[in-house]
């Protein structure tokens, strides 16, 4: 599966060709281009040596930039990868902590791949307190689908509900948000937390689920609510729906980002 780190390298592979000795490109002629955002291609994508056009390697940056752009997942998650899923954190909670993290760790990288065989089933649903790794693995499966070319939609639910709401009230068309929610190949929903949930926005949130429940779409999900907690403020038909369309993990340990924090000041 192709790395993340070695296509957010190819920034820096135009940088290394400059310097190389071989490459045809002379100085002058860099020096004269210096107003494009890529010299080597002069913004047109294609490379020309010898008569004969390649691929230039800033079309591989952009592609990677257009997905995240379009999956609007945030600059601070893009190097969240499974691999950096520190289950050394859950090992001075409990035993049953750890085994619950290796769970949810396992169970991500199975819906990966699952997910680029089939690409219909079952979401995850990662329950647990603030800080506990949840969205950490949510951003991971979106990172890797998407470096397999899968599209993917990633919304914080406030901000969902900020937005639902703001298009009710303005020439925003509603439907184009909600539509886009419930037919995304795969969906991310993180932060489904106690909000100021209304009968209005609990039933956009219905719609989204039920739709995608339906049609067999995967909805990844991470809430620091309980079941039940999740049956008072969203209502038990949206809460049977995401139990009916989600494999459920629990993480559990103190807030990691904290810890982080606390390890990072030690070193000073």
């Amino acid at each position: 599966m192709k790395s993340l780190k070695k296509i957010l390298e190819g920034n820096n592979l135009i940088n290394k060709l400059n310097n190389n000795p071989l490459n045809t490109i002379n100085t002058d002629r860099m020096e004269q281009n210096e107003h494009y955002l890529c010299p080597m291609c002069q913004d047109r994508g294609l490379v020309l040596e010898n008569d004969t056009a390649y691929p230039c390697t800033c079309m591989q940056q952009k592609k990677l930039e257009n997905q995240f752009r379009s999956a609007r997942i945030s600059k601070a998650l893009l190097t969240c990868r499974l691999e950096k899923f520190d289950l050394n954190y859950y090992i001075s909670s409990n035993e049953a902590n750890l085994s619950s993290a290796k769970r949810a760790l396992d169970a991500s990288k199975l819906f990966i791949n699952n997910y680029l065989k089939q690409p219909y089933g079952l979401g995850l649903l990662f329950t647990g307190p603030v800080g506990s790794g949840k969205t950490f693995l949510a951003a991971s499966i979106a990172n890797e689908l998407m470096l397999n070319d899968r599209q993917v939609l990633f919304l914080v639910v406030p901000d969902l509900l900020d937005e639902l709401r703001a298009a009710y009230k303005s020439d925003i068309n509603e439907f184009d948000l909600l539509d886009t929610a419930r037919t995304v190949p795969v969906l991310i929903l993180d932060d489904l937390g106690a909000h100021n949930y209304t009968d209005w926005t609990r039933n956009r949130l219905y719609s989204i689920i039920n739709y995608r429940m339906n049609e067999l779409l995967p909805t990844i999900i991470t809430t620091n609510l309980s079941l039940d907690e999740m049956e008072d403020y969203l209502g038990s038909r949206t809460t049977s729906r995401l139990v009916q369309m989600s494999r459920i993990f629990r993480l559990n340990t103190e807030d990691i980002r904290l810890r982080k924090y606390k390890e990072r000041e030690q070193k000073k």
